[in-house]
């Protein structure tokens, strides 16, 4: 027979457990990708965002960082977080598939360019990387995944020289280690503002800027409390880290379904976002255009 002491620590011991496992079950979980962004201390970013928003829902939201980009994508489509900030097409992907709403975003749009060097006469159009390198960042970057979307025929796509960044994108394409580089329109004009070195060849439609989504786990009036925190004037006194690395002068703005809707078209060759034929296409201001250069 047992002890009685030992029968209640056991007890004592059950009923911690099942806390524990009740307080991990009202828990949700926020994440962005692996970027190093804030120097590499994701959590002093991301920490009190999901600090902020939980206080305004009544929900508790934990950051979790992903460990890498593969763990990312892995547990992003088996619907393991349920609020991510990242780029319009994993949203829109996470819209089509997994019932994601986004709730805010970054101002304004993404645009990238694709550039050549101003002296390379045989560059005069997309149409001549085919089978060429292109200095750009690794997919599923989306500046890279807007460049790959200009040829639709697999065999005459452009050979990716992978870079970590766009600044070394430009300066590998000066270096002459690829005929042509694909960078964010934005970076572009800092790194040859007047166009004395290299020329554009194709300049992108833009899509919806970064963005929050969350998952079914919220309500729709806890959706309601995040776009209203996210946009609010508070949000840059609560997230102040986030705002000083995604967007020193701009506040937040509410993000809309519909123009999101189709982006995730983008990441339809990167392994595991396959999407149905049925997915319906961009809308007309934030497809990614496809030069007819390019499509042969």
């Amino acid at each position: 027979m047992l002890s009685p002491y030992v029968g209640r620590a056991a007890t004592a011991l059950i009923v911690a457990l099942l806390s524990a496992s009740a307080v991990a079950a009202n828990t949700l979980t926020f994440t962005a990708p692996p970027r190093d962004v804030g120097g590499g201390d994701e959590p002093a970013v991301y920490g009190p965002v999901a600090e902020y928003l939980s206080s305004v829902t009544g929900k508790k939201i934990v950051y979790k960082h992903p460990g890498n980009w593969l763990s990312y994508q892995s547990e992003m489509r088996k619907g393991a977080y349920d609020l991510i900030f990242d780029g319009p097409h994993f949203v829109s992907w996470r819209m089509s598939q997994i019932g994601h709403e986004p709730v805010a975003k970054l101002p304004g749009k993404l645009v990238f360019v694709v550039v050549a060097r101003k002296d390379d006469v045989r560059a005069d159009s997309t149409t001549y990387l085919a089978g060429r390198s292109v200095c750009g960042m690794p997919r599923p970057n989306l500046a890279t995944l807007t460049m790959y979307s200009l040829f639709d025929n697999p065999m005459r796509q452009p050979r990716i020289v992978q870079t970590a960044s766009f600044r070394e994108a430009y300066d590998s394409l000066l270096a002459g280690k690829c005929v042509a580089a694909v960078m964010g329109k934005g970076f572009y004009n800092r790194f040859d503002k007047d166009g004395l070195k290299t020329k554009i060849l194709y300049t992108s439609p833009g899509v919806p800027n970064q963005a929050f989504s969350a998952s079914t786990k919220f309500t729709a009036e806890d959706r309601r409390k995040m776009t209203e925190a996210l946009t609010s004037s508070q949000a840059r006194t609560k997230m102040g880290k986030f705002f000083d690395i995604f967007s020193k002068e701009k506040d937040l703005v509410t993000a809309k379904h519909e123009e999101f809707e189709g982006v995730a078209l983008l990441l339809k060759d990167v392994y595991g976002f396959e999407l149905p034929a049925t997915t319906a296409a961009p809308p007309k201001s934030s497809a990614p255009a496809v030069a007819k250069s390019a499509k042969r």
